[in-house]
C-alpha cells in the first residue's frame, strides 16, 4: 500500500493508530463512556499535565463513602481521552478504600496496556481522581 507523506510524496508501508495502541485504549477513545458533567457534582477537579497539555476534568457525585456516578471531559491525545474513559468505569460503586488502593497500573492494564510515552495519561487520570476526591474533603486519599 502507497500513502502520501505531509510533502506529497509517495511512502511505502502503514503506520496506524492501531499498532501503536490496544483494542481496548481504541475502544474507548472512539466511544468514550461518561463524557461530559455532573450537575451539582459533589467532587470537581480539572488538571492538565503541563509536559503534553494534556487537561481532564472530572466530576463526581458521592454516596456515603462511595462514588455513584462519575463524568470526565478531556482535552488531549488518544491515551489521555481513553484513560479518563476507563477511570469512570472503573471507580462507579467503588468505596473511599478501593480508590485509595488504586494506582495508574490499574487504568493501564484495564486498557491492555500502554506504550511507554503514554504512561503519563494514566497517571494524570489518577491525579485527577484523588484531587477531585481531595475537593470533597477526602483528604485521606493523598498517597502515602
Amino acid at each position: 500500500m502507497y500513502q502520501r507523506d505531509y510533502h506529497g510524496e509517495e511512502k511505502r508501508g502503514r503506520f496506524t493508530i492501531q499498532a501503536m495502541y490496544s483494542t481496548q485504549v481504541l475502544d474507548h477513545f472512539e466511544n468514550p463512556r461518561n463524557v461530559g458533567e455532573i450537575a451539582g457534582a459533589d467532587a470537581v477537579a480539572e488538571l492538565e499535565n503541563p509536559v503534553c497539555g494534556d487537561v481532564v476534568r472530572l466530576t463526581l457525585r458521592m454516596a456515603g463513602e462511595r462514588v455513584v456516578e462519575a463524568r470526565f471531559k478531556a482535552k488531549g491525545c488518544v491515551a489521555s481521552v481513553a484513560c479518563a474513559s476507563a477511570l469512570t468505569e472503573a471507580i462507579v460503586g467503588k468505596s473511599l478504600l478501593e480508590l485509595r488502593a488504586m494506582r495508574r497500573e490499574d487504568i493501564s492494564s484495564t486498557l491492555g496496556g500502554l506504550p511507554q510515552a503514554s504512561e503519563h495519561a494514566a497517571q494524570l487520570a489518577i491525579d485527577v481522581l484523588r484531587a477531585a476526591l481531595g475537593s470533597c474533603g477526602v483528604s485521606s486519599l493523598r498517597e502515602e
